[in-house]
């Protein structure tokens, strides 16, 4: 006996009230209808609707057994349409949030490849520093930056993000360069006012790890803004290393403490879990993690 097969028999049957209407809904015969109900009631040793030439009516135990038996055929229904959608071919508007630098020196440079890989997926990108709400914001999936907290969200882990530490020739010449990090706390240092780095900054010596409290007379929440402000020698700048790399490279930086690590920060793409993993966002969730992920990539995990 196809179990599944009996028990949409036996709803349908009981939704129409009839073996007869049943059978003209499914396009069979009332007496296939009849057999799979008596077949399914042998299986279970209950009787589950009580029948007349005339009439049908529904047991008490036929009754509690409709309704489970309706939610087990919306699940394997809501099961195969999932199963159909991953084949899909992905389409539709993806709603994806990221921090502005990330966004700005990481993310859409590589967005092209995406986009022209599934030409029927449009992607609506938002750049935001603060903490956005993945649920309440209608975001399919965000990039974060920093230690994950007990949001309930699933995450994708990718590569972590490196900070590097440099100045202005202008500035050194004017300052002089440190020589460790206790030295910052006599130098003008560019606070990112988003996260910690507005007060503190952390390095890995050859022994031990540092915690350097800083002050400055300027805190922005721009990173882009922050570097401006550090090549007109305003100050010692610790951002992302896509963020200052040209300027490295052209000499209108010069980077700092080359023996201290700087610990490099968390990076994951989050997404809701009980959100359907759609063609979309299994696609978007496989290039993020091309694009930017371990080696080899990690599973999904709770951040709970």
């Amino acid at each position: 006996m196809d179990r599944l097969e009996s028990m949409q028999i036996f709803v349908k049957a009981v939704e129409l009230g009839s073996f007869s209407a049943a059978a003209d809904a499914l396009e069979i015969s009332p007496q296939l209808v009849g057999k799979n109900v008596r077949t399914l009631e042998q299986h279970l040793g209950v009787r589950l609707l009580n029948r007349t030439t005339r009439r049908q009516s529904v047991t008490e135990i036929g009754a509690t057994f409709f309704e489970r038996a309706r939610i087990i055929l919306a699940e394997v229904e809501a099961a195969e349409t999932l199963a159909a959608e991953t084949r899909a071919t992905p389409r539709g508007r993806l709603r994806v949030n990221a921090p502005v630098t990330f966004g700005i020196h990481a993310l859409a440079p590589r967005l092209h490849e995406y986009l022209r890989e599934f030409p029927d997926v449009s992607v609506d990108v938002t750049l935001a520093n603060r903490l956005v709400d993945v649920v309440d914001e209608g975001f399919d999936a965000v990039f974060r930056i920093g230690e994950l907290t007990d949001s309930g969200l699933m995450a994708k882990a990718l590569e972590p993000y490196k900070l590097v530490l440099c100045a202005a020739p202008s500035y050194l010449a004017s300052r002089g360069r440190p020589k460790t990090p206790s030295d910052l706390i006599q130098h003008e240092c560019l606070g990112f006012s988003s996260n910690t780095l507005r007060s503190q900054w952390e390095f890995e010596g050859p022994h031990e790890r540092v915690t350097v409290p800083i002050s400055s007379r300027v805190a922005i929440d721009s990173g882009e803004a922050l570097l401006r402000v550090a090549v007109a020698g305003m100050g010692i700048l610790l951002q992302p290393l896509e963020l200052v790399e040209s300027d490295l490279a052209s000499g209108r930086l010069i980077r700092l403490l080359p023996r201290y690590k700087v610990p490099v920060r968390p990076l994951h793409i989050l997404y809701a879990p009980d959100r359907r993993m759609t063609p979309k966002l299994r696609s978007f969730l496989d290039f993020a993690v091309k694009c930017f992920g371990k080696r080899p990539a990690a599973e999904p995990k709770p951040t709970r």
